[in-house]
């Protein structure tokens, strides 16, 4: 059986493609569940809405590509230290906060 290559980082080093796999699957699902009925909300077509929601979700494959296979440590880096990490958690909390908060304001 022949194993597909893996992503490789920046550096040429392999990483892990599950986080980015998820991280876009995630992506897809909220951008197109929301988009085009928050689109139509704002009073815009279904097609612009559509595409509206369509360049988001590049926008966040593109952003989750940077962070999780670009700048993606090597396999064998060993685990991030607990500072960075609680760091990344508090951003990602506040970040998924606004985000809650923005898909309420139709509904105001």
């Amino acid at each position: 059986m022949v194993e597909a290559p893996r992503p490789r980082n920046r550096r040429g080093d392999p990483i892990d493609p599950i986080p980015f796999l998820v991280t876009t699957g995630l992506a897809f699902t909220v951008v197109f569940s929301f988009g085009p009925i928050y689109g139509l909300a704002y009073g815009l077509s279904l097609r612009s809405a559509l595409a509206l929601s369509g360049a988001a979700f590049a926008g966040a494959t593109a952003l989750a590509y940077r962070q999780l296979v670009r700048s993606a440590p090597a396999l064998d880096a060993g685990p991030l230290p607990p500072g960075p990490r609680v760091e990344r958690l508090f951003y990602g909390a506040v970040g998924l906060g606004v985000v809650l908060v923005a898909l309420t304001l139709p509904l105001l």
